[in-house]
């Protein structure tokens, strides 16, 4: 890889931090949100294991060391993209660079707090479904360390180099290596493989991501300059003085918007594998949603009957009899219907709806039964995700009915607890707290050849937080890092300033390296710890 740019020690950005360091006030108050959130995720994580009635400590052990990986995944988050988030305020003197980043952070952690988990389980759907159904077996521990490992050390080596990269884009590269490697190690199998559709939506969304941000910031900021006529929104800032009020306000509004975006959207990345390690390591406490009591079970076995009922419309007469399990796996894995894939999937639904009536609530669930049924719940989902798309035609009357059912199966198994969602909020605001600085003085600095203008700034991180937020709303992980350094090359080109190109060539370096370098390194832990298992 070429050369990356390193941080001047005497940048612009350097120069202000050393006359400007940050308040104590502002620690301290970080400090005590920092421990009253360790606080409660600590004690909401104590109760839900108190349910649990291991008699080995391995499981916690291995839950310990798994949530540290996955929580350092977003601390180093932190460090890349949130940054991108604080850059133009910064730069334009908007906001002081302390202040600055606290806001960020402030910002990430309610992005994060109103997120779907949309995001999140999208990213799980890319793994092979053999490692999902068995992810408290030795292959999924396998899987989620590998996982998580190759992210981590591949962002931390391009953040020391001051590369803007992207996690989304370093966390696909490690599902594909896992699930390449896991494909190798199972030839023959009808389970093994990626859902190839599904990567390959994700990866359009990461290549379309950027080129969006650089044509419609550009455009937006030549809007800029046809209807404001105010010339202080194209020269660049004069010392330490603060923008006009109206365009401080607007670029603080934009900077706030980046960020909550960047926390709804990039913080559920970690937020589905910490679901799996907590489905993996103790499934009694969070295999299934204790939330769902008898109130939800009673019209959840009068919608069963209704799908299996419309399921029997598009069942042939002469459709063989599989056994449901092995039947919807090969189905989810491979996108074949056959006939029987209906019988299976009639059968599964039928089955789940009889275990939740026995049982009353999900919480009655015996500890025992807790995976399975999880299990058949989410392979039912997956089924019925893609029964529309590789199955036959059915009838709108039916599509509601099933989507009414699959949102019960999603609630059952694709939620994420407060508490989690509060340890990745924190992690990723404390990332960004520390290691902001390398990012944001490449993407102040270092991509254009003049200083960002106020107009500049504006337009890339509108673009930005429009980009993400719609993305989020599709449940498709895009990358804040691309989206907004490339929305700041397009404001560039867009004014003539030039763009050096020296740095572009070490971003799209980095930006090809990634898929292949993070792939290659989690495959290769993923064989290494399968045989350490």
């Amino acid at each position: 890889m070429p050369d990356a740019p390193q941080p001047a020690t005497d940048s612009a950005l350097n120069k202000r931090l050393k006359d400007n360091p940050p308040a104590k006030w502002g620690i301290a108050a970080f400090s005590l949100v920092l421990v009253g959130g360790l606080i409660y995720i600590v004690s909401r994580l104590s109760i839900d294991l108190s349910k649990v009635h291991q008699a080995s400590l391995f499981p916690y052990v291995l839950l310990g060391v798994a949530l540290v990986i996955a929580l350092g995944f977003e601390f180093v988050n932190g460090f890349h993209d949130t940054a991108n988030a604080v850059a133009t305020v910064i730069y334009t003197h908007s906001l002081e660079p302390h202040v600055a980043v606290v806001w960020s952070g402030v910002w990430n952690f309610i992005g994060v707090l109103a997120s779907s988990g949309a995001v999140a389980f999208s990213i799980v759907s890319l793994l092979p479904i053999q490692l999902i159904l068995k992810v408290s077996k030795g292959s999924g521990f396998a899987m989620i360390f590998a996982l998580l490992v190759a992210a981590v050390l591949w962002n931390l080596a391009t953040w020391w180099r001051g590369l803007p990269v992207s996690s989304s884009h370093t966390m696909i590269g490690s599902i594909l290596g896992v699930g390449l490697a896991n494909e190798w190690m199972n030839r023959g199998s009808n389970t093994s493989g990626l859902d190839w559709t599904a990567v390959l939506d994700v990866l359009k969304a990461l290549v379309l991501s950027p080129i969006i941000g650089f044509g419609l910031a550009a455009l937006l900021f030549l809007g800029f300059k046809l209807l404001l006529k105010d010339p202080r929104l194209y020269k660049a800032p004069e010392g330490e003085a603060p923008p006009p009020f109206y365009i401080r306000a607007l670029l603080i509004l934009t900077c706030t918007g980046v960020s909550f975006a960047h926390g709804s959207n990039d913080g559920q990345k970690g937020m589905g594998l910490i679901m799996l390690i907590l489905v993996g390591t103790v499934p009694t406490a969070y295999a299934l949603n204790h939330t769902v009591d008898t109130g939800s079970v009673v019209p959840f076995a009068a919608v069963s009957t209704q799908v299996a009922g419309a399921l029997a419309h598009y069942l042939p007469p002469d459709a063989p009899k599989a056994d449901a399990g092995p039947e919807l796996e090969r189905f989810v894995s491979t996108h074949k219907w056959q006939p029987q894939t209906i019988s299976a999937l009639q059968g599964m639904v039928l089955a789940v709806r009889d275990e939740a009536n026995g049982y009353g609530s999900l919480g009655n669930v015996p500890d025992a039964m807790q995976a399975n049924v999880r299990n058949q719940m989410y392979l039912t989902s997956e089924s019925l995700r893609l029964l529309p798309k590789y199955g036959p035609k059915l009838a709108a009357s039916d599509v509601t009915v099933i989507e009414s059912y699959k949102g019960f199966l999603d609630k059952s198994t694709k939620y994420v607890p407060l508490w989690v969602k509060i340890a990745v909020a924190l992690a990723l605001s404390l990332g960004t707290m520390v290691g902001w600085k390398r990012i944001v003085v490449t993407v102040g600095e270092k991509i254009g050849k003049t200083h960002l203008t106020y107009a500049q700034g504006a337009a890339a991180e509108i673009v930005a937080m429009i980009t993400i937020l719609g993305a989020d709303r599709f449940g498709l992980p895009v990358s804040t890092t691309h989206v907004l350094s490339s929305g700041v090359a397009g404001t560039m080109t867009a004014n003539g300033n030039g763009l050096q190109m020296s740095t572009l060539r070490n971003i799209a370096a980095a930006w090809l390296f990634t898929l292949p370098a993070a792939a290659l390194l989690s495959g290769l832990l993923f064989l290494l710890f399968q045989r350490i298992g």
